[in-house]
This record gives structure tokens, sequence and C-alpha cells, in this order.
């Protein structure tokens, strides 16, 4: 075994100062260093006392923030091994203060200003993708996938917060500080081997709360924000050998039942009662397969596919005259979902978007079941997802197929890959998109991504192969310190259809770009780092090269080590509207606009009790004005319960009509958490603009990992009931119980 002491720079120790002027490669070790194996037996309780766990040196951490490079003030000695099966991580995070350790909540994947022990494994080291476990003195758990390597620039989130895997962690307290232990299965990471070897990514952070203090291994240079620590490409390359993982087979069956109540009105209509109800009710089962025949092969099949205990999406309001976005939250598309991600532009634009499966305008489609297989194999990611729908309002059932390949070229930061989704029935509206792309990393930190894509559609009869298609390149330079920026072109012609995907407006061409330079503080300096930005977008449309939208956007972004972030910035728009569009009871005119806007963003602390965000906007909307305001905060009152608040309000006025509105959107959302295991959340939103509040109330008693038992409450209440309706509507629009109890058994 090499010691771990080794990955050290010579003189430089654990705690050393000064780091922000040695290169971050320098600290780590150029080439993989082993990872132990286990030499002894672990008994995961949460107490690291075994002597196997002594045999294994510490890793060698630093401080991270709130002193890049400075002194800990706290002791931490994270020691990580394995054996056959399993990759372990022990943490003694000893506190001189053990009072003030931070334990907040027992919600699940809950970040609630709590001290942490974390770590990011780049599995695949693939430099790209990897997981992100985590827990708290309370013992919780937090998992989360990443993508992208956790660069917020590229098209899609690089984490996904809903992904849930088998793993487990128990930890413990005392009169020295709290520790923890992991056992994560090889069979949930998955990896690559290369003979008898596999080499994987790992960082690993402590956070103390109440100082705002973090320590990480391994050293990673301030260049890469204060997300940096979980950048899967910025990992020690680590090398275990002689892994033999058990390819288990997860099965999990699940059993339905609900009741459900709508009103409908009568037929004819009586005057003594207009409303009658119409009850049903539901008993069925499902099944849900997992399994991995390989360390780099996952294959999932699912039967009557259900997703009753999935939250509540969050309403929004639309000042806009495009459709709104709403992420995924099922969790059977969660799984290595970044295999399948393929952006053609911003956080929305994809040409798949798992959501189109199973939901038509808002509206639940049954699943007949389906099949998915994600891998990797000497570089190449790969992705196949087949899923059948039911009949649903008049239409007939579809299937709906993607496969997405992606190919490492030239190093780890660069790829070739291609994309073809297909949606298919008998409905007269089938559909196949496809598509190539690549990301290149072409020197230092200069990256360029070309994108093309191409749909055919039953309905649309495309004119040539230029407007059935999308085609984009990107230009841009990634880091978080000194000059960076990305320049952008795309083009999305007129019969560009990819009804599998997202696509937020059509037929124009874009070219902009942004242009920011950051700034780091010293050490003594209360602030983390300045940027300035300048953002220009211009949108023409294709028919006549006229204008449709532009925008120039400058801004000064100011990061406290306290990790509250203050944006303030100025928004010149202009925007040549041709068809009215709605914005609540008030409309936007056809004609030419020229408006301006300032603004503030407020995000604070994310390690206080009471934390979230403040943003207020000012200035001139269209031929009008607008002043708005939202506001979301979280307060976690004490360990077992949690408050999540959310209010937005825009008032529009346009004077030289006589016309105004204001919109209020209130959102309210109550976490209980008794233990690890028992947890109630009830969710109740108020949008004025359909004068509505509905409420999802789930109750979850979690047996262990993959047996769940669920009871959920939804229910809508119409506020105003004399809307200009005959007959007045009913006080409930609708109400439903549903019980859910699956379980795991693992062959």
């Amino acid at each position: 075994m090499v010691p771990f002491c080794l990955l050290a720079a010579p003189g430089l120790s654990a705690q050393a100062g000064g780091s922000d002027e040695v290169d971050a490669a320098s600290l780590r070790s150029p080439v993989p260093v082993p990872i132990a194996r286990l030499t002894g037996e672990i008994d995961i309780d949460g107490v690291v006392d075994e002597p196997a766990w002594d045999a294994i040196e510490p890793l060698p951490m630093f401080m991270w923030a709130p002193d890049h490079g400075g002194e800990m003030t706290e002791r931490t000695e994270v020691r990580i091994a394995h054996d056959d099966e399993f990759l372990y991580l022990s943490g003694r995070m000893y506190d001189s203060n053990p009072g003030g350790i931070r334990a907040n909540t027992f919600l699940r994947d809950a970040f609630s200003g709590d001290d942490l022990l974390s770590v990011v494994i780049d599995s695949y080291n693939d430099y790209e993708t990897g997981v992100w476990l985590g827990t708290t003195p309370a013992g919780i758990r937090q998992d989360r996938s990443l993508s992208n390597d956790g660069d917020f620039t590229g098209d899609v989130m690089p984490f996904n917060v809903d992904w849930n895997a088998h793993w487990h962690v128990l930890t413990s307290r005392n009169e020295e500080g709290w520790s923890a232990e992991y056992r994560i299965p090889f069979s949930t990471l998955g990896f690559q081997a290369d003979g008898d070897e596999v080499t994987m990514g790992i960082i690993v952070y402590r956070f103390i709360a109440r100082k705002n203090e973090r320590h990480v291994f391994p050293f990673i240079g301030r260049e890469w924000g204060q997300g940096g620590f979980l950048k899967p490409s910025q990992g020690q390359r680590m090398t275990l050998r002689g892994v033999r993982p058990t390819t288990p087979v997860y099965v999990t069956p699940y059993t339905l039942a609900g009741l459900s109540r709508t009103p409908v009105l009568r037929e004819p209509s009586d005057a003594a009662s207009f409303w009658g109800t119409e009850r049903d009710h539901v008993t069925e089962p499902g099944v849900d397969l997992k399994y991995s025949p390989s360390s780099n092969l996952a294959i999932d099949l699912t039967v009557n596919t259900d997703f009753a205990q999935v939250e509540a999406d969050d309403q929004q309001v639309n000042l806009t005259r495009f459709s709104l976005f709403f992420p995924e939250k099922r969790q059977f598309f969660q799984e290595r979902s970044s295999t399948f991600d393929f952006g053609t532009g911003g956080f929305t634009d994809r040409v798949f978007f798992s959501r189109r499966i199973g939901l038509e305008r808002g509206e639940l489609v049954r699943i007949y079941g389906g099949a998915r297989l994600v891998g990797r194999l000497a570089g190449l990611d790969f992705g196949v997802l087949t899923m059948q729908t039911a009949p649903a309002a008049g239409r007939s059932g579809e299937n709906m197929g993607v496969m997405r390949l992606k190919q490492q070229i030239l190093n780890p930061y660069s790829f070739v890959g291609g994309i073809l989704t297909t949606r298919y029935g008998s409905n007269g509206r089938n559909n196949v998109a496809y598509g190539l792309d690549s990301q290149l990393r072409l020197v230092g930190d200069e990256y360029l991504t070309v994108t093309w894509a191409q749909t055919q559609d039953e309905v649309v009869r495309e004119r040539n192969a230029l407007d059935a298609s999308l085609v984009r390149a990107r230009w841009e330079r990634r880091t978080d310190r000194g000059v960076w920026y990305n320049f952008f072109y795309r083009r999305v012609g007129p019969d560009y259809l990819p009804r599998l995907g997202f696509q937020l407006r059509n037929n124009f061409t874009l070219y902009g770009g942004q242009l920011a330079h950051t700034w780091m503080r010293g050490t003594d300096a209360k602030l983390n780092a300045i940027t300035l930005h300048v953002t220009g977008e211009n949108y023409h449309r294709n028919a006549d090269l006229t204008v449709e939208s532009r925008s120039i956007r400058p801004s000064v972004s100011l990061d406290f080590k306290s990790t509250a972030n203050i944006t303030a910035y100025s928004n010149v728009q202009f925007e040549d509207i041709r068809t009215p569009f709605p914005v609540g009871p008030v409309s936007v005119q056809p004609g030419e606009y020229r408006f301006h806007e300032v603004g503030i963003d407020w995000m604070l602390p994310r390690s206080t009790i009471v934390r979230g965000e403040i943003r207020t906007t000012a200035g001139s909307f269209y031929d009008g004005r607008r002043v708005g305001l939202i506001f979301n905060p979280t307060w976690t009152v004490f360990r077992y319960l949690e408050v999540v608040g959310g209010y937005e309000v825009n008032r529009i006025e346009f004077p030289d009509r006589g016309e105004a509105t204001t919109t209020h959107l209130g959102r309210l959302r109550l976490n209980f958490a008794l233990n690890t295991h028992l947890s109630f959340s009830a969710f109740a939103q108020y949008n004025n603009l359909d004068d509505r509040t509905s409420i999802n109330a789930r109750f979850r008693y979690h047996f262990r990992e993959g047996t769940d038992l669920w009871i959920v409450y939804n229910e809508g209440f119409n506020f105003e009931r004399d809307r200009g309706f005959d007959p007045r509507l009913p006080w409930s629009a609708g109400r439903n119980i549903m019980i859910k109890y699956s379980h795991t058994f693992i062959w």
C-alpha cells in the first residue's frame, strides 16, 4: 500500500497555507494512487474503531473555505478502502465544540445548514460524470448524480438531486465530535476495468456549518469557483485491484390502491344541485427490475409503471410568449440520465426530454412498461430506452424510444456523439429526430461545441433539410478566474419539431455571447470573488432576417466567503411582437418594443438556519411597466420540521391602454421527519391567475432502500367560484388519495 501522505508535495502538510500561489496539479499525485484493500472486518455502525481502519493512512485534507489553503481549525481524518464488492469510507470529524455540531434535519437529500461528510466518485474515470454521496451527523443520506463536469455553462443542469441509489451509511457522535462509515456497492457505482485494475477519480470534503469551513481532498485550485470540489475532473485518480463485484438483481414489485372524486356537471342541469361527483378507484400491481450483468452495464425493466409518489411540480408564472419548462422528477428516468443528454441550447432545449413520456399536456398517461440499457465501454457511453404508453385523450398508444452514443476522443474532456429518438403510434403523428454533437477541449480551458439535429414528422411537410434542422456552434473558456467567455451561434428551422424533446422557440437564427472577468480576493477579504459580466443575444427571423429579440445584460456579482451572493444587473431589451400573447388577464399587442429593467438578486448564506433567495426587478415592460419580487425562504425550525416558503408578485401596468394586473404565486411546504425512516410533507400552492389552490401531501415510511410505504393525498380548491361560470364552480376541483407499497428483493 502507498501511504496517502505521499499525495502531498514535499514540504506541504495537510494544513498547508499560502496555497494560492501553488499550482493545484503539483499538490496531487500525477499518477493514480492505490486505494488500500481492507485487512480486517469492518462493522458499519458509524463508530470508526476497527483496527482495519487504523491500518490505513488518512487522506491529506486542505482548507477550501473560508480561507483557501489556510490552516484548518478542526482535525479531520478520512480514510478510504475497498474489498471485492464495496468501496468504504470513514471519517472522524473532531470538533473542539461538540455542542456546536449542526444536525438540523432528518429529511433525505435536504441541505439544511448541517455539518457534512461527502464524497464525489468519478467511477468510470471519464472526467465528466460522477456520483455525489453525503451524510450529516443525523445520519441522513444525500445522493446526487453529476454530469458535464459540474459546469453550469453547458446545456443541462450539472447535477440531479432526484437520483437515488443503493448504498449504506451510519453515523455517531461523542465528546470529541462525530464520525461516519460508508459502504458503497460497486454494483451501484459501475466502472470499467483494465485487466485487474480499476481507476476512479475521488474527491472528499467535510463541511463545518457554523464556521462555513470546508476541508477538501485533494487540493483543488480557486479558479474552479465555489463549486470546484464537485468537479469529477479535479478528483485524485485512484486505483483498485482485484475487484470482483457481485451482479445483484433488484426486483421491486409494487401495489397501488387509490380513490378519486371529481366534480362533474349534471346533464340535464338540476337547479337544486348543478354539480355531481364522479368516483373512481384503482387497484393495480407493477414491477421494476434492475440488473447489472457486468460492472459497466445496467439494465432496467418496468411493467405498469406508476409514479404516484412523485411530488407535485412547482407552479410558475409565465410572463413570456413561450412554453414553461418543468424538470423531470420520476425516479425511473434518473439512473445515469446524463447519458441521454443532448442539449441544443440553454438549460431547456434538447432532443430528448423524458417528461414527454407518460405526460400529455399536464395529464398522466398510463405507461404499460419499458426498458433501458446504459453502460460504458472503452470510452464509449451508450444508452437505449424504449417505453410503451396506453391510449389516452382519444389518441392511440405510443412507443417512444431513444438511443444515445458518446465516444471520448483526443483527451478526457472531448467527445463525439449521436442520438436517435422515435415516437410512433397510429395517430398520424409519428416523429423521428436524430443528430450529431461534439465537444472538443482544444487547448487549455478552451472548448468548442458543435451540434446538428434534424427531425421528420408525419404532420409537418418539410420543405428542405435545412428547414427541418438545428445547427449550433459554441466557443467558450471555462474557468472562474480571470477572463472567461462564450460565443455562440444557433439556427433553428421552421420545420424542426422534436416531439420527444423540448424546443422553446422555432424558426430563428441566434448569435451572441458572454464576456466576464472574475477577480479572486485575498484570504483576509470578506469577499471570495467579484465578477463583471456582459451578455448579449440577437434573435433574427429566418424568413426575412428581421430582428425578433435583442438583449444586452451587464451585471456585477459579489461572492462572499459566507456563500452569500449578490448580483445586480441591468437588462436592455428589444422585442418585435407580431402575434398577441396573454400575461394573465391582460395581453401584449403586436408592435416593436424597447424596454429596460434593473434588478438585484440576493442569495442568503446556505449554511444558516434561515436561508433562501430574494430577487427584485423594476422597469419598463413592453408598452408598460413592471415591478416584481420573488422571495423563497427556508427555515429549519428544529430537526423534525423544515418550512419552505415561496412568494412571487408582479405588478404590471399599461397606462396608455388603461390596463393593469397583479400576479400572485405562493407556495408553502412543510417537511416533517421524525427520523431517517418516517417523514411527512405537505405542499400547498396558490396562483391567482387561475384562482386555485392545490395541496399535495405525502406520508412515507422508509423501511430500507427500495422498500417504502407511501400515502399520497392531492386536492385542488376553486377560490374564485363565480368567475363568469354558470353554474358556480364547486369548492373542490377534485381530490384523490393513493396508497403505494413497494418492496425490493435482492438476489
